[in-house]
């Protein structure tokens, strides 16, 4: 159900790329390697593709690709110039930053006026977290909260893992703060994004359509906002 959530969810993002048209350039926060970076690329038409990633070796292997990659951290200002590219987006990155309020201020910025951002990240508020809170337990997309490995919930994502030999620096794989739909759209109007729409894809237990169709209890969220023209 994970897997095929995450390829609807990976579908949402490039949909929402491909329906605003071909920009120039575009920035993937947290690229990894940036074999996804290449396909968002291609679905809105970008002719320079920017990267940030931390992890000096997946930097490397996107630099490699053709990205233009930045060795970055996200809890620090972006290095790029106010108001200097067109898109801008996450996949699955929100959720491990504690200041989420300079995460998407500082996408704000780099945007240029009618410019927007893609960002997309798990639901607190899918049925598989509900259930869990219901039963005690610690939230699916809080239960990675510890470099300890999976706490709180005995089906949590990894249990009974080793984390410190799939994760060496076992802190990056955490989950800091985890949103639900109103929280993420949100944030972003808070932060002068305009028109901030969403998109949901899976539906634990019930099969994937439903996401689509009530995305306040979707696995995984994408929402979509513009900069206002000035």
């Amino acid at each position: 159900m994970f897997e095929r959530a995450s390829k609807q969810n990976d579908a949402n993002i490039l949909r929402a790329l491909a329906s605003g048209g071909a920009i120039d350039s575009l920035l993937d926060l947290g690229c990894d390697d940036g074999g996804r970076t290449l396909q968002y690329a291609q679905a809105c038409g970008a002719k320079t593709v920017h990267g940030v990633e931390v992890v000096a070796e997946r930097a490397a292997m996107a630099r490699a690709r053709g990205v233009q990659v930045s060795e970055a951290d996200l809890s620090e200002n972006l290095p790029y110039a106010d108001q200097s590219l067109d898109v801008v987006v996450s996949n699955q990155v929100i959720e491990h930053l504690f200041d989420t309020d300079l995460f998407v201020s500082e996408a704000f910025r780099v945007l240029k006026p009618g410019g927007y951002v893609v960002t997309s990240t798990e639901n607190l508020a899918s049925w598989h977290n509900v259930a869990a809170l219901m039963l005690g337990w610690q939230p699916f997309s809080l239960s990675n909260v510890s470099s300890k490995g999976t706490i709180g919930n005995p089906f949590g994502l990894l249990a009974g893992s080793d984390w410190t030999s799939l994760f060496p620096d076992a802190t990056t794989f955490q989950h800091r703060r985890v949103f639900a739909t109103r929280g993420l759209v949100h944030l972003h109007e808070s932060h002068g994004f305009s028109d901030v729409k969403c998109r949901g894809a899976g539906y634990y237990p019930l099969p994937r359509v439903f996401g689509r169709l009530n995305p306040g209890h979707a696995a995984f969220i994408t929402v979509v906002g513009s900069r206002p023209l000035d």
